[in-house]
């Protein structure tokens, strides 16, 4: 079969066995690999209800049809789960070159089952899989741990968690730091707290393993063809990475800043892209096999933090861990970064919830002999302290470890209407308020609060309208399905969008094509891409979630931004309604946000139509 290994290898923890699962094509077909595979397997392998971080809940990580050919930054895998943030279905991507020796084994996806009595980390190789005794390692931070067991196994690119993993911390990131560039980091929904509650503090991974594709020639003269438009599109990121955005966003007047208080801040200059690259820059990186080369390492220079080098913040991470907590200091936001990547944490978990305790403390819901010292906007110190904390859940930090809404629940009274997150998943650095695409997508998309499912990148082009709900239904709907077919196939969503089109199109089913000698056209891809959110709506169904669930944090829908260009913007709960009509009737879901059964049997899920209808 061309384009794919063929395999899937299942792991039992609880007796340390193992066994492999043959993927036929009908299968590949159908859900493509990374996203859409992991879904199938939970679908089948999980029951509803389960404890998230009990032994019964189940990790797959999927790579894709693309992953390790010729197609340009595909060295990306995705991790599925029940996630112990949202308590319901999850997919986190990452890359770095871990996903293409995943590939390089002969396997398209494992699947973790059970629960290890002792700390442990796995190695899968060619030849099979073993597992290691990992009790030296534990506490210890990703990379000493990644260096560790790589220097061990001979060059073995390293998958792995920190204390915040081992601890559960409920929005637990694992990471890849691959010695040659850039780290691959699985950010949201807690997919380190599985693997720590699983035991297993690493996967380590060799392989040499080739994978077959039908137009070798064809899929290059293509990608080459295709070059000059991935390097146009994707010119800022490759000199600016993501923190391009800063200053744009901020003069929109779209950048959430002290929890949404405001969406100006004030003090943006520093923590642009343009002046932490013409200031701090020290190299560029890239994912193994990606021309962009988004990524890149800082050097501090001068202040508390001089001669401190790490890895670029992400835009998220400097709204989240930055402006939404009133930081404006380079050096602290890459020490934050820094301890969210060696600790395991979620930056964006991280800050808004922290954002939302600085609030609450604020307006006195909390006091100093709650949480053991000052709160105030702009406590570069505390924010750093607590981020330690959280990852060992000391003092405070232990309630912070659980997230922004069991930790409102904690607090009481009023803090629910502080919180900014849906469906359970802190929101990331695209207005909810001022992204019209972004309110119907976050409240329906299968994460909630992720801009990963629906996607703003075409919501700030000038053309774009975001003062109507005209048409942004359909966006969500389009966007939803492109995302799942981009974390299918596994390919990196800023590469996809600006070289190939932020939409569904014939560029994705040619390269397909030439990789697997399918006769997929745009039409099936597109159905593909409903086939795999249905199916990820049904898992949440059977989890519970109905129109109720469907909506979005209280600031959105009755506090209009306060300031700025697009002052007095928000998402009234009768215009989410009229949005959510809208999106269900072109899903071909009832009025309850359930798939019908003629929906779900039009896209060949009639086993899943029948478990709904029982």
């Amino acid at each position: 079969m061309h384009g794919y290994q063929g395999k899937i290898l299942h792991i039992h923890l609880n007796n340390q066995t193992s066994h492999i699962e043959e993927l036929d094509e009908n299968t590949a077909r159908r859900y493509l690999g990374g996203n859409g595979l992991g879904a199938k397997v939970l679908w089948d392998k999980l029951s509803a209800d389960i404890d998230p971080l009990s032994e019964e809940n189940i990790l797959a990580i999927a790579v894709g049809p693309y992953t390790d050919t010729a197609v340009p930054s595909a060295s990306r895998a995705c991790a599925v789960t029940k996630s112990p943030l949202t308590d319901l279905f999850f997919d986190s991507t990452f890359g770095g070159a871990w996903p293409i020796t995943l590939k390089k084994t002969g396997h398209d996806a494992i699947v973790l089952h059970g629960k290890s009595e002792k700390l442990l980390y796995l190695h899968i190789t060619e030849e099979g899989l073993e597992f290691r005794n990992a009790e030296d390692l534990a506490g210890k931070w990703i990379r000493e741990t990644c260096d560790a067991i790589s220097e061990k196994e001979n060059g073995a690119d390293v998958l792995a968690i920190g204390p915040a993993g081992e601890n559960q911390v409920r929005y637990a990131a694992m990471a890849h730091t691959w010695r040659k560039s850039r780290d691959g980091i699985s950010g949201r929904g807690g997919i380190a707290a599985v693997l720590g509650s699983k035991n297993v503090k690493a996967i380590s991974l060799k392989g040499k393993a080739k994978t077959s594709v039908y137009d070798a020639k064809g899929l290059r003269e293509y990608v080459n063809n295709t070059a000059e438009d991935v390097r146009t599109g994707t010119a800022a990121l490759n000199k600016y990475g993501t923190p391009i955005l800063v200053n744009m966003i901020n003069k929109l007047g779209a950048l959430g800043t002290r929890n949404l208080t405001s969406e100006i801040f004030e003090n943006c200059e520093p923590i642009s892209g343009e002046y932490m690259r013409e200031n701090f820059h020290e190299k560029d990186t890239t994912c193994l096999k990606c021309p962009v080369a988004c990524g890149a390492d800082y050097i501090m220079k001068g202040g508390k933090f001089d001669g401190l080098q790490w890895k670029l913040p992400e835009y998220e991470t400097i709204f989240a861990l930055g402006t939404m907590l009133g930081i404006g200091d380079p050096g602290t936001l890459l020490r934050a970064n820094q301890l969210c990547d060696e600790l395991g944490l979620d930056t964006v978990s991280a800050g808004v919830t922290m954002s939302l305790a600085f609030e609450c403390f604020e307006k006195g819901m909390l006091k100093k002999s709650d949480v053991g010292f000052d709160l105030s906007w702009g406590d570069s110190e505390t924010v750093l302290q607590l981020l330690e904390d959280i990852s060992l859940r000391k003092g405070f930090g232990n309630i912070l470890a659980e997230g922004g809404v069991r930790l409102a629940k904690e607090i009481g009274g009023d803090s629910i209407n502080l919180l900014y997150a849906s469906r359970g998943l802190e929101l990331p650095a695209h207005s909810a308020r001022v992204l019209k695409g972004m309110s119907i997508g976050y409240a329906t998309g299968t994460r909630g609060g992720s801009h990963h499912d629906t996607r703003p990148t075409l919501q700030y082009a000038s053309d774009h309208d975001n003062t109507t709900t005209d048409g942004k239904s359909e966006f969500a709907v389009k966007t939803q399905n492109f995302t799942a077919i981009g974390d299918s196939i596994t390919q990196c969503r800023f590469t996809a969008e600006r070289g190939y089109g932020a939409m569904i199109n014939e560029k994705y089913a040619d390269m397909l094509n030439m990789v697997t000698g399918w006769d997929t056209t745009s039409e099936e891809l597109e159905s593909t891409g409903e086939r795999i959110c249905n199916l990820e709506r049904a898992f949440q169904v059977r989890e519970g979630v109905n129109r109720s669930h469907d909506s979005l944090p209280h600031k959105v829908m009755h506090e209009p931004v306060p300031d700025g260009p697009h002052k007095g913007m928000h998402c009234p709960p009768d215009e989410l309604e009229m949005m959510k009509d809208e999106y269900y009737k072109i899903r071909g879901w009832d009025n309850e946000g359930i798939p019908t059964n003629e929906t779900l049997n039009k896209l060949d899920l009639k086993e899943v139509a029948d478990e709904l209808s029982v």
